[in-house]
């Protein structure tokens, strides 16, 4: 058993992946992590939807804590994610930034102080070779302001077309994409006459590498279940 001196050992899907680099490099920064291809404390998946299963039934035949950061999930994906969190911890994380993690609190508390009289806009833009559109981060701040305003987010909602009418009170998205942009989002409540903007911008991947270690040594304490992000924020 590992003792609380030596190294969170990571064992890295797709280590060859942007976020797979990105993560080697932050732990080759910090020497409270080593990487285990074979034998790893914690299981570290960002790489494609298509590969999850695998890494999934890989955690729990380990009994190892898995941290996914794969975003384009499906539903059924989300079923097996729940299934194996009853076995091992799953976190599960659009965007492993602690930044964003606080973002998603602000977006939540300032819909349920707007309400729905407000309308909300989400903006992100990412790099010209991102598959999925919206991007996993921008549907879970909208999922945070329909939490904010106690409803769910309704999907004919998770669009990203520039001329579509809206409702009174809509939450929308809107998806650009090029050059090598990391990840800029932006969340646009506007009311009468006025505009709240809540926004942040990740100029490196490093944050999101660092952010994915911090995830890593919460998962590793905890029992089988499903966390987020914001059960990382909360325990720090």
């Amino acid at each position: 058993m590992r003792s609380t001196e030596q190294p969170l050992r990571l064992t890295l899907i797709a280590p060859g992946g942007r976020m797979g680099k990105a993560i080697a490099a932050a732990v080759e920064e910090d020497g409270n992590f080593a990487l285990d291809p074979d034998h790893g404390d914690v299981i570290v998946d960002f790489s494609a939807p298509e590969a999850l299963a695998t890494s999934l039934d890989r955690a729990v035949r380990a009994a190892a804590p898995i941290l996914v950061g794969t975003t384009g999930l499906d539903d059924f994906a989300s079923r097996r994610i729940a299934e194996a969190s009853q076995t091992v911890p799953v976190l599960r994380a659009s965007n492993t930034s602690l930044g964003v993690a606080l973002l998603e609190e602000l977006v939540e508390r300032a819909a349920q102080v707007l309400g729905h009289g407000w309308d909300v806009e989400i903006l992100e833009m990412h790099h010209r070779m991102k598959r999925d559109a919206p991007s996993g981060t921008a549907l879970s701040l909208g999922a945070a302001a329909a939490r904010g305003r106690g409803e769910p987010m309704r999907k004919e909602d998770v669009r990203s077309g520039r001329d579509l009418e809206r409702s009174e009170g809509a939450i929308g998205f809107a998806s650009l994409r090029g050059g090598t942009v990391v990840g800029d989002h932006d969340v646009v409540f506007a009311g009468a006459g006025e505009r709240f903007i809540l926004s942040h911008r990740a100029d490196s991947r490093m944050i999101f590498a660092r952010g994915a270690l911090t995830a890593a040594r919460f998962l590793a304490a905890q029992q089988p279940g499903l966390y987020t992000m914001r059960d990382v924020v909360g325990a720090l």
